[in-house]
């Protein structure tokens, strides 16, 4: 049964970039709420050597010599580009499991396998010319193998033009590839357990493949066992159509300037908590606690600092967009300081 997992090419940097044509082609990162770290770069940003979740503090120089651009991440933006670009994948296939915010796996059993790069190819277009992100295609018979396609699509290890089909490759061609692979690539193998996988000699995905799944099995766990037997096209992992619910919802944001008002931060906090009522509503949930938090900018060390969070037990879990609001204003009259320059605030 063939699967895509189509995936978003660096997908909060994409999300900027089609507001702003202009960062085409130069270095860009965004960086995580409190603008601590970089959570999304460019691919001009990450020739540079620069890693995931690498703090800002760390690269503004190397920022300033190589003009890199940073941007404050916006959630609710890329949460609604993240909502069209699924629109428009679910138009491919009649099943589909959105898996994150920027990649989803479809359902192609029953297409033609000869035509399935043509469909790659055509997936992706439709994704850019309707919602203006790019995208890649990877496709296989299990997830596991759909998200190393994707990996080699986008590496350009196979396929072509951001499309990646395993079905094309013949068994000598899937052996070279994958011997050339390092395991941590593989989906769900960490790096504490790449680093137990080499030091056992199973350092690339083909050793692992050819690995005994029993053996696995007794030396890891169960999954690494069903991570084996879809490396080798048995299908192990379900789609799911519905994903599990989210046991906790945060949305919280950092200030483009500190603020030092009690108000200020009273609207922020009861923005974040409609936000997060409207999210527990669409997941047909309720929340029986709520916690608010306020920070100044740990970053700005001649400043004084102060941090506090407190969370609230409701009576009744509910949904209700007041009655969380009134909750969470309660409590940010009591953890809130006068004298302080707050930089974020956020309800969980």
């Amino acid at each position: 049964m063939p699967i895509a997992l189509v995936d978003c090419n660096n997908f909060y940097v994409s999300c900027e970039r089609m507001f702003n044509p202009r960062l085409e082609g130069k270095p860009v990162v965004v960086l995580s709420n409190n603008d601590g770290c970089a959570v999304s770069r460019s691919n001009e940003v990450k020739a540079l050597g620069l890693k995931m979740g690498e703090p800002w503090f760390k690269m503004e120089r190397l920022a300033k010599q190589h003009g890199i651009i940073a941007y404050s991440s916006n959630y609710t933006l890329y949460g609604d580009l993240s909502a069209r670009v699924m629109s428009v994948l679910s138009e491919f296939s009649p099943r589909q499991e959105i898996y994150s915010i920027d990649e989803c796996f479809l359902d192609l059993d029953g297409f033609d396998p000869k035509s399935l790069m043509a469909y790659g190819q055509k997936i992706r277009l439709a994704v850019k010319r309707n919602v203006g992100i790019p995208v890649c295609v990877g496709i296989a018979d299990t997830k596991t193998l759909a998200k190393l396609a994707n990996h080699c699509a986008k590496k350009g290890l196979a396929g072509e033009n951001g499309v990646c089909d395993f079905g094309t490759l013949n068994k000598e061609q899937c052996r070279t590839l994958f011997s050339n692979i390092p395991v941590k690539e593989v989906w769900g193998v960490g790096r504490r357990i790449a680093e137990r996988l080499g030091n056992m000699g199973i350092d690339t995905i083909e050793a692992l493949r050819r690995a005994d799944p029993e053996y696995i099995r007794q030396q890891f766990s169960i999954v690494l066992e069903r991570t084996v037997k879809e490396l080798n096209g048995i299908p192990c992992i379900e789609l799911e159509e519905v994903g599990t619910p989210r046991q906790q919802i945060m949305v919280s944001r950092s200030f483009g300037s500190e603020v030092t008002q009690l108000e200020d931060l009273s609207e922020s906090v009861a923005y974040f908590t409609t936000r997060a009522a409207e999210k527990l509503r669409h997941d047909g949930s309720v929340a029986a606690s709520l916690c608010v938090y306020v920070r100044t900018n740990p970053f700005k060390e001649d400043e004084p600092q102060y941090q506090r969070s407190m969370i609230v037990p409701l009576c009744q879990p509910s949904d209700d967009t007041t009655k969380l609001v009134n909750a969470a204003l309660t409590r940010l009259k009591v953890i809130y300081r006068r004298g302080f320059r707050y930089k974020k605030s956020g309800v969980l």
